[in-house]
């Protein structure tokens, strides 16, 4: 707790600001972290799921998301909140976050927050035991191992400041321009900081600096802290106390800038909200005077801070209080960096073997391994290593759809198309095709709508009620053959294999009360093989653990379709085969098999 940030600290940044988060990913590269600082984005008015950025050379996924909460259940690890909100929102954002608890730290950019919230704000977040830094700040680093957004500057101005790996000062100011400017300067003369933070410059502030300098006399990378405070408030007192008692023993450099400001007639205000004193205690020089008496080192003018800087350091090094810090090797940031025009998540050919999502073609293919068909599908369909009920029930599923005849219209279409003498690839494609809403398609209308039944608590009158209302026949349902009398071997088989490996189905129960209710007005109202398969594949999803949403998306995405194309290609190729095999000839479709309704087309003018 007594480190504001480590090497492992993530972060939520509200608002893509493209420009500050990739300021943040290029820090991250240079001093060599495993993973991005920023584990999410929330970007309300984004229908993206992510944003591209660059690392180093390569680049990463950032996922997006529509809310604080959305992306804090998403990313339960980030424990920083980085709010780019406006100031019209910011203050509901972070009272969002600080409600959804699980944050350490939150930084707010935004300037002109109204007094009256800032304050409710500010001691609401003490209440909560978290960090506010800001409002109207750059932010905090902590250097080697997080920074936020903007601070520090460019890479360039951050390496020459030091500030890519920790040093041995705390620094705390208000000011976010003098903050890098400080950074500098103790760069120059003495060894760097190993923690800083602007904490603001709005009258009312999360953090004060007492609260800052208490964390890092804490803090033992800390061995020495520099505070740059200014006219206005009356802060700095506390660090004048906390200094006499006893609670910071650490040294202290300080100074408050504004002194000019005794020359003006009237107060004035210097740049920041806070920076405005009202009474003789708020003056720089009274504070200045003040610091002094109570043994804090402060220098005669802001000019002679780097020789004060610089005395402290050498005394504390003489006393073997700072050691000599070794420079770490860093990543350089590329001079050109050109973005992908293609993502792959699935599968990856550049090592000497290919994966399929992370796994060695080798370890799955071979008889050996004892993997099948399924295994490569929820590896490269769905980038999981299903268990091996699931990945039978894939196979089962495929095996079950490989064919149904030559006279459904795929296959139909794929031996018309082979007796043209076009080739197996073009004549699968002419039968893939027809897939869709009538051929094919009742399986992902029939996991669409019952799910949809099911998750509204229909009963089976209901839901037959709804599906007359929508004007849609209910997917799944019905067979020109088969009845209770003469059932489908095909669906018993799904059903018993569900019943002995499937841990439950739901779904699959509810869908046969709504089949008792069908079969009770017509006994060939059965749930047929595609609905059988649209809904125990919703059923092995649950059973698998995604939420409600995930599986809303698959079926809106066409992945229940996607078993029915592969399982179907298997029959369509067979077919196509047989038409080479046979020689047939081209196909002419009888003409007493057509209707002919012809009429002389009648003259317009």
């Amino acid at each position: 707790m007594s480190r504001l940030f480590t090497k492992d600290t993530q972060a939520i940044f509200w608002n893509n600001n493209k420009t500050a988060i990739q300021r943040m990913l290029d820090y991250d590269y240079v001093i060599k972290r495993e993973k991005p600082s920023v584990a999410g984005i929330v970007a309300p008015t984004s229908s993206n799921k992510f944003e591209k950025f660059f690392w180093g050379a390569d680049e990463v996924m950032i996922p997006l998301y529509k809310s604080t909460e959305e992306a804090k259940a998403a990313q339960p690890q980030a424990d920083v909140l980085l709010n780019f909100a406006s100031f019209r929102t910011a203050y509901d954002v972070t009272m969002e976050a600080l409600n959804i608890g699980g944050f350490k730290t939150i930084m707010i950019t935004a300037e002109g927050i109204p007094e009256r919230l800032a304050r409710g704000m500010n001691a609401y977040a003490r209440e909560k035991g978290v960090t506010v830094i800001g409002p109207a700040t750059v932010g905090a680093i902590s250097p080697g191992a997080f920074k936020i957004a903007n601070i520090g500057g460019t890479i360039d101005n951050i390496i020459n400041s030091k500030l890519h790996r920790a040093g041995s000062c705390g620094l705390v100011t208000r000011s976010g321009g003098l903050f890098n400017e400080l950074s500098n300067i103790i760069a120059i003369n003495a060894d760097g900081i190993a923690e800083g933070v602007a904490i603001g410059g709005d009258r009312f502030v999360g953090s004060v600096f007492i609260d800052n300098l208490l964390r890092m006399e804490e803090n033992p990378d800390v061995k020495y802290m520099v505070l740059l405070g200014e006219v206005g408030g009356t802060e700095e007192y506390k660090v004048i106390e906390a200094v006499k008692s006893g609670k910071i023993k650490k040294p202290i450099i300080a100074w408050c800038i504004g002194t000019i400001a005794k020359y003006y007639d009237s107060g004035v205000q210097f740049g920041h909200a806070g920076a405005s004193a009202n009474d003789d205690r708020e003056t720089a020089e009274a504070k200045n005077k003040a610091m002094k008496e109570a043994g804090i080192h402060v220098p005669a003018s802001f000019n002679d801070l780097p020789e004060v800087i610089n005395g402290v350091y050498k005394e504390l090094h003489a006393e073997g209080i700072i050691k000599d810090i070794p420079e770490p090797t860093i990543n350089t940031i590329p001079a050109y960096r050109r973005p992908k025009q293609f993502i792959c998540t699935i599968s990856d050919d550049r090592g000497e073997e290919a994966t399929y999502a992370g796994f060695p073609i080798s370890s799955v293919a071979l008889p050996s391994t004892g993997k099948g068909i399924g295994d490569v599908i929820s590896l490269l369909w769905f980038k999981k290593q299903y268990p091996k009920w699931a990945t039978e029930f894939i196979e089962t599923v495929i095996k079950t759809v490989a064919d149904h005849g030559p006279a459904v219209s795929g296959a139909h279409n794929a031996k018309v198309t082979a007796r043209a003498g076009k080739s197996v690839v073009e004549s699968l494609v002419t039968g893939l095709l027809t897939i869709g809403p009538r051929f094919g398609g009742a399986i992902d209308g029939a996991a669409k709508y019952f799910k949809y039944a099911d998750d509204n608590d229909l009963s089976p009158k209901e839901f037959l009620s709804y599906m007359k209302k929508e004007g849609v026949p209910i997917p799944g349902i019905g067979h020109r053959i088969k009845s209770l009398k003469n059932p489908d071997l095909r669906v018993k088989g799904l059903m018993d294999f569900a019943a002995e490996n499937f841990p439950a189905t739901p779904l699959l129960d509810y869908a046969r009360t709504v089949e008792a209710l069908t079969t009770s007005k017509k006994e060939n109202l059965i749930l047929n093989v595609d609905g059988t398969i649209g809904i125990l594949m919703v059923d092995m999803w649950r059973a698998l653990g995604y939420s409600e949403e995930e599986i809303d998306e698959f079926i809106e995405s066409g992945t229940l379709n996607a078993f029915f194309i592969v399982g179907r290609s298997i029959g369509f190729i067979g077919h196509v085969l047989d038409e080479k095999r046979l020689a047939m000839p081209m196909y002419r479709h009888p003409m007493d098999d057509i209707l002919y309704d012809v009429k002389k087309a009648e003259p317009i003018g």
